[in-house]
């Protein structure tokens, strides 16, 4: 049973790991585990639920951003090896002309990890600061050298959201929505999924966890992007942005799954081509556009197998999908809620994942437990 799972979530409350969050667990794409702790609103006392939509924070970065350049690859409009300025004339003469497209998907392009681009942007009117982003970009000076030195960067998937752009001729959520989401259910025209929250449309009436008392925008978000420069631009970007539900990344990560497995009804990718990016590129490499354990302090624990992807979200937000097991677990929390100085969530990911891996060891599901 999962009672060391729940347990370890209720001592989480109660030591203000995080205010609420919902766990979901499945093995061989059957839930397993799936429940809702706490509060979505601590103010309003609003509790969480499983159909809590949650700012994913940099998941968006592997299950948008990711996705869009597999099908511009699949569509032969994109090539790994190509390099940035064959892509993006804007970035000729430039010292990122020669990164390739497969560098920023590894973030060993060079680039910086992060700059506060908002601060310079939210002066400007809302029409032109995306445009405006980009032109920062090109300007941007590289740290080392590409190929080299990995180094986590928002930077390189701001850009890897404007190739995307560029070669669909289409706005970037728009495109992710059409090519990837819809054909499996999850575009929010049919009444669920996964969507960005575009700040020109009315607001969406979704229940939404809180998330921070902002100390530059002076208000609660709630509904808004946390992230400072996704909001800046609208709340749409290749870096941050995305909201959803645990069940609703459960539904993409399964079909991805099903797909480097050979076993997908959908075909959403080839098998051959989820095999290239859920693959390290070289010893000590990241997977394209995912995240893979690095021990020991791999916040999946210990129990992950070597062949395993994730991705964290500043906001409080994880999965790890195991793919020799098939294991997938998504913790998604409100951490930042009302503060972004907790950071307890750092010690309890892998204690998490460590009991639940070896729940399911010692266990022969049958039935969710929620």
């Amino acid at each position: 049973m999962m009672e060391r799972v729940d347990t370890l979530m209720q001592r989480a409350l109660s030591e203000n790991v995080f205010p609420g969050g919902v766990l979901l667990v499945s093995k061989e794409d059957s839930l397993v585990f799936v429940k809702a702790y706490g509060y979505a609103n601590i103010f309003s006392k609003r509790k969480m639920t499983r159909a809590t939509v949650f700012d994913l924070a940099s998941l968006t970065k592997p299950l948008t951003t990711t996705l869009a350049i597999m099908r511009l690859i699949q569509q032969c409009k994109l090539d790994l090896e190509q390099n940035l300025g064959a892509v993006l004339p804007q970035f000729k003469k430039t010292d990122k002309e020669h990164i390739r497209i497969k560098e920023l998907l590894c973030h060993n392009a060079g680039l910086p990890d992060y700059r506060p681009y908002y601060k310079t942007l939210c002066e400007l009117p809302s029409g032109v600061r995306k445009d405006s982003l980009r032109d920062l970009l090109v300007k941007e000076f590289l740290l080392f050298p590409p190929g080299g030195r990995v180094l986590y960067s928002d930077l390189g998937f701001m850009i890897l959201e404007w190739i995307a752009e560029s070669l669909s001729a289409r706005r970037f959520d728009h495109f992710v929505s059409e090519e990837i989401y819809r054909p499996i259910g999850l575009s929010p025209d049919a009444g669920r999924g996964l969507f960005f929250v575009d700040f020109a449309l009315k607001p969406c009436k979704e229940s939404f966890a809180a998330t921070e008392l902002c100390p530059w925008r002076n208000i609660l978000l709630e509904g808004t992007v946390h992230d400072e420069n996704a909001y800046v631009v609208g709340g749409i970007a290749g870096h941050a942005g995305l909201f959803g539900t645990a069940d609703d990344i459960h539904r993409l990560l399964s079909e991805l799954l099903a797909s480097f497995h050979g076993y997908s009804l959908v075909d959403l990718f080839p098998k051959a081509l989820m095999q290239t990016f859920f693959e390290r590129q070289g010893d000590k490499g990241r997977p394209l556009g995912f995240d893979c354990p690095s021990w020991p302090d791999a916040s999946c624990g210990k129990f992950f197998s070597e062949r395993s992807v994730g991705h964290l979200g500043f906001t409080g937000t994880s999965f790890w999908m195991d793919l020799d097991r098939s294991i997938i677990v998504i913790l998604l929390t409100n951490r930042v809620h009302p503060s972004r100085n907790n950071t307890k969530i750092k010690a309890f990911r892998p204690k998490l994942h460590d009991t639940v891996m070896e729940t399911i060891k010692i266990c022969n599901f049958s039935k969710t437990y929620s």
